[in-house]
């Protein structure tokens, strides 16, 4: 499904960017991969970009990695961590964003419920991780492969 978002997103991800490099020196992202008792994943697909993605977003002023995560989760996908994330890896995102990191965490204890954001997720699934959609995004797939012990993590995204 092709939105207003997704066309006017080439445009303005430059412009974002410029302004996140004058303004910040360094970005940290989050992404999360909550893991259901059958062991499937939870992805989402945003409005702006194609794919399967794991969900998560950008560190807020004032907040830390683990709070933003809750905050992502419960936004995107209408997840309610339970217990405390465990962190799996840390990643360089230098090829897309300079001076960007990603943090990756892993919850198996968590409640679903209604998303708190509607505009940015077009869709959310859970998917075996040996069977993820054709669509699913490279990084999806490679931080899927770490979490799961089918390759060693990568410091790069």
């Amino acid at each position: 499904m092709t939105t207003w978002r997704t066309r006017i997103e080439p445009f303005t991800r430059p412009l974002f960017f410029a302004f996140s490099r004058a303004t910040r020196g360094m970005t940290l992202g989050v992404r999360g991969v909550a893991v259901d008792g059958e062991g499937r994943v939870l992805l989402v697909k945003h409005t702006y970009v194609h794919g399967w993605w794991l969900p998560g977003g950008g560190v807020e002023r004032g907040q830390t990695a683990e709070d933003a995560l809750i905050r992502e989760m419960r936004e995107e996908a209408g997840l309610i961590v339970e217990g405390r994330p465990v962190l799996v890896s840390v990643h360089s995102n230098e090829r897309y964003f300079r001076g960007d990191h990603v943090l990756v965490y892993r919850m198996d204890r968590f409640t679903m419920t209604e998303r708190s954001s509607h505009g940015e997720i077009a869709e959310i699934g859970w998917f075996d991780p040996a069977a993820l959609p054709e669509d699913a995004h490279r990084s999806t797939r490679a931080r899927l492969a770490e979490v799961f012990g089918e390759a060693e993590a990568t410091p790069h995204w």
